[in-house]
């Protein structure tokens, strides 16, 4: 059994060898990744680091301020940034011209990604966004045999069930942003409302002022069944699985019946979904059908936490969420649940973990990275440059110095196109630091990497991670010598005759822990007692600052 591990990838950054990229800047000026340049190199890197799938982020067409061969340009007033939201699809059939090495033929260059991706051993996930389309959605080059939202809608009214759109009958659009110097102001007329449930004609800044509102209120399944059809076009060309944005916005009887319908044809697909209260999470899994959720508001936020309060000298009193103990926590409110959970560090939502807003140094994520990579048989999630310590700390454009990569501009990331050369010249399989360096790596980067490629690819192939049970031995060691339940975390993972124990240090400080097995842990997961290793054993493990440790027992 494999663990499920996630690469998520923007191929728009990911092959954008622009090393002077202008802040801002235009297609033209910034250039972009092609599907091309997610070739065999890349792909065997993926496989030889333990990933399963890779998530290939802004596949499907969506609204830009840039113009390719057969698609045209999006009203810039709606547009974030000059390349435009991904999630702001304007065509579902559709996948970015920019993307392809000949525009015209990017369905068939998509195609190629995805065979050499599955020859590669590895399965593909693309997104899908059931809540909201483009202001400028099947108004621009629709693809021709397949249905659109929206074209048979009665507009004279606010919300029909047969809508799929909801409207203002006699009002026009008003975007909060400026119109461009030159152009007419975008026209909207009834205004539709916003993706993010903003039911006015009028919606802000910080709405999701370029998308529009998908109607589920029907009672026949029109708006369904073209969301299905949507499914089923890219399930037949191979696609494995889906991220579905935004859930908890959409009804989830749609979800139900949208998965058991895709499963009947394609009982392979696997769906994941973005949600964030955690108290869907057993309606989602056990009755809806989802394979794998976020796991954003658990095990993430708590980590999270956890972390922030180490590294900041004046952070904020310890509490609940911010003691090592929440993780803890969050695995007992999981319960059962804990197998379907997608954990991560970083995602595109997410401030990348070794910028100023979170761990600060990428040398600190190891402590994080064993919690939530080996604390159980769950996916796990890699968002692209994770792996060499991108800091995210570059003022890219539309969302400024906010400790992301940026999804909204034409950029290219320095340390990306580094691990790049290190692909390309196979340096990477070494796991040496000085190789690393001498292939294009620098020296931060490259012991970032040889930590976290090893991790990885032990996650994936280790029983006793892959598939095996844990043991918490926090609860049991809160009085023991040198073991701090506010800033230690440490855990039992078993499978047949291999044991392993596990130790994470959150403090900025060495620590020297004194760990007791219990005798219950003995009895549960079977292990066998021994001379060398019996109930009430004390086991030294010293870990270095933000670090963990991994001990086989058996």
């Amino acid at each position: 059994m494999h663990k499920p591990i996630i690469y998520q990838m923007l191929p728009r950054i990911w092959g954008n060898d622009n090393s002077s990229p202008v802040k801002g800047g235009t297609l033209a000026e910034n250039g972009t990744g092609k599907f091309s340049d997610i070739d065999k190199n890349t792909l065997e890197y993926l496989k030889w680091l333990g990933c399963s799938h890779v998530w290939y982020t802004g596949i499907l067409r969506h609204s830009t301020q840039a113009s390719e061969a057969g698609c045209t340009p999006s009203h810039p007033q709606f547009v974030k940034g000059k390349a435009g939201s991904p999630y702001a699809i304007c065509d579902y059939y559709d996948v970015n011209a920019y993307l392809a090495d000949d525009p015209q033929n990017r369905m068939g260059e998509f195609e190629d990604l995805i065979r050499r991706t599955h020859e590669a051993g590895l399965k593909v996930i693309m997104d899908f966004v059931p809540n909201h389309v483009s202001r400028d959605y099947g108004k621009i080059d629709p693809t021709p045999g397949h249905p659109v939202l929206g074209a048979e809608d009665d507009k004279s009214v606010h919300w029909k069930p047969e809508n799929d759109f909801f409207y203002y009958p006699g009002q026009s659009l008003t975007l909060p942003t400026a119109v461009p110097e030159g152009m007419e102001p975008y026209h909207e007329c009834p205004a539709m409302a916003t993706g993010n449930n903003c039911y006015t004609a009028s919606p802000g800044i910080n709405d999701w002022f370029e998308t529009v509102k998908i109607n589920y209120g029907d009672t026949h399944t029109g708006t369904r069944d073209k969301m299905l059809d949507i499914i089923m076009f890219w399930a037949s060309k191979g696609v494995d699985g889906f991220r579905c944005d935004m859930v908890e916005l959409v009804p989830p009887e749609f979800f139900k019946w949208l998965i058991s319908k895709a499963k009947a044809k394609y009982d392979n697909l696997i769906f994941i979904a973005e949600v964030y209260k955690k108290e869907l999470y057993n309606e989602y899994i056990r009755n809806i059908g989802f394979d794998y959720l976020y796991d954003k508001s658990g095990l993430y936020d708590s980590v999270r936490a956890v972390v922030e309060k180490s590294v900041n000298e004046n952070g904020l009193p310890v509490e609940l969420w911010q003691s090592a103990s929440g993780i803890t926590r969050n695995w007992q409110f999981l319960g059962d649940l804990q197998p379907y959970m997608l954990n991560f560090l970083e995602n595109h939502d997410e401030q990348r973990f070794a910028s100023d807003f979170f761990g600060k140094d990428a040398r600190n994520t190891y402590a994080p990275l064993y919690v939530s990579l080996f604390l159980n048989s769950a996916p796990f999630m890699v968002y692209f440059g994770e792996e060499v310590g991108e800091r995210g700390m570059e003022e890219e454009g539309f969302s400024g110095r906010d400790g992301r990569t940026t999804i909204f501009d034409w950029w290219s990331v320095t340390s990306i196109r580094r691990l790049r050369k290190i692909i390309a010249s196979g340096e990477y399989k070494s796991l040496s630091t000085s190789r690393l360096v001498k292939a294009g790596l620098k020296k931060e980067e490259a012991e970032v990497f040889v930590r976290f490629a090893q991790a990885l690819r032990f996650a994936a192939s280790d029983e006793a991670i892959t598939m095996g049970t844990t043991y918490d031995l926090c609860y049991c060691n809160y009085s023991s010598e040198g073991f701090d339940k506010n800033r230690h975390f440490a855990f039992l993972r078993d499978h047949g005759d291999h044991t392993l124990l596990i130790a994470a240090n959150f403090s900025m400080k060495e620590a020297k822990m004194k760990l007791t097995i219990p005798e219950h842990a003995f009895e549960w997961m079977g292990i066998p007692s021994t001379e060398e290793l019996h109930p009430g054993k004390v086991i030294e493990v010293t870990v270095p600052p933000m670090d963990g440790a991994v001990i086989k027992l058996i």
